[in-house]
């Protein structure tokens, strides 16, 4: 059945190019007056087109590409609306659109691999940090790697893993190998076999995971206090006096959609938020150098807040409250006497839940073992 007519149609390709497509797809290309694309799919399709290859950067022009062009048909590799650029243009230009997918390049390494599709990891790489591959890799896991270069990868999964590449799948020119080093087509699928250990998405990452300068709220304190933000899908945190970044971070952890502004007056301790972000494969956190509550204006509301630092300056923990929207959830941390003494005045005025947490690690005591405390900490949360 064809699609109804569209002013746009995105059209979903494959290696295999015109001879792989159904008729209702080769039917929306032959009637549109202009082909949009890559310049390796416009030359996928015969016929007498405007052809318009993409500009770079592609998602800033889009607007005025599509005032001024009518009856386009967009070319996407595989499904346009699977990491393609079919969600972006449904997205700024609504039923305007029409999607006609075509088979995903993981449905097809999937077929080739013998794998379940629901049960493979899918890890985008396109024009994006080879960092994001590092969480996923747990022991016994299979990933996809789209976009990526199978060295980059083979650093990151390093003894750990086997790495088959799939090239040009659906196409003539279809090899699927694994990888030893050698020259790689850049359209391919890495998959991804990894034996390897892991560190936990579960807050409360051992403190060693951590590159600090003593400025890191420890391991259970970060526990608990993670579990009063309640990180959820595409929300977002400001971590107010980030220190060492661990809330941040371990908030971006639990989902790949979690976004976080760190804040932090430091530029060195910002340095090492950015590079502890990395190493946890969460390089998406958002680091924003400056001494609230100057410098959370301008920036975007959050559906959470976190204050480890800076609760007694003047007007953050103000600020901080007026940030969020109803049903939002803030956090404080107290260690000092002051602080407690700011965190009381705030409990008293809009209620919430009060806990003082008192860790004690067991260490050596000459042959023996006993407990050696840390400070006490007063966690304060409450939702608006």
């Amino acid at each position: 059945m064809s699609p109804a007519p569209s002013d746009v149609v995105v059209v979903g390709i494959g290696a295999d190019g015109w001879d792989g497509l159904s008729p209702a797809a080769q039917q929306a290309v032959s009637r549109s007056r202009v082909l949009m694309g890559s310049r390796r799919q416009l030359d996928l399709v015969p016929g007498e087109f405007e052809r318009v290859a993409w500009p770079s950067p592609l998602v800033p022009a889009l607007p005025e590409l599509f005032e001024k062009y009518r009856d386009v048909c967009v070319l996407a590799s595989g499904d346009p609306m699977f990491h393609g650029i079919g969600t972006t243009l449904v997205r700024l230009l609504g039923e305007r659109v029409t999607v006609i997918p075509h088979p995903s390049s993981v449905s097809l390494a999937c077929a080739r691999l013998g794998w379940a599709l629901n049960e493979v990891e899918v890890v985008s790489l396109v024009a994006r940090s080879i960092d994001l591959l590092r969480p996923v890799l747990t022991p016994g896991r299979r990933v996809l790697v789209l976009g990526g270069d199978p060295a980059a990868v083979a650093e990151v999964v390093g003894a750990d893993g086997q790495i088959v590449v799939l090239e040009q799948l659906g196409g003539s020119a279809e090899r699927v190998y694994p990888w030893s080093g050698q020259d790689s087509d850049p359209l391919c699928v890495i998959a991804v076999e990894y034996r390897g250990s892991a560190l936990s998405r579960v807050p409360g990452l051992p403190d060693d995971a951590y590159e600090s300068d003593g400025q890191l709220t420890k391991r259970e304190v970060r526990a608990i206090s993670l579990s009063r933000l309640a990180p959820l899908p595409g929300q977002l945190l400001w971590d107010v006096g980030s220190g060492s970044g661990s809330i941040a971070i371990e908030w971006a952890r639990t989902h790949p959609t979690c976004r976080v502004i760190a804040i932090e007056q430091s530029a060195e301790r910002a340095e090492r938020i950015a590079g502890n972000a990395a190493s946890l494969g969460v390089p998406g956190v958002e680091v924003h150098i400056g001494r609230a509550p100057d410098a959370l204006e301008g920036l975007e509301k959050p559906d959470a807040i976190f204050v480890g630092g800076g609760v007694t300056v003047p007007g953050v923990m103000q600020a901080c409250w007026d940030a969020l929207a109803s049903g939002g959830r803030l956090v404080v941390n107290a260690v000092t006497l002051e602080s407690e003494a700011v965190v009381a005045q705030w409990y008293a005025r809009l209620g919430g839940d009060l806990v003082r947490i008192a860790v004690n690690r067991g260490s050596a005591v000459g042959k023996f073992t006993g407990w050696r405390p840390h400070m006490p900490v007063t966690t304060w949360s409450v939702t608006k």
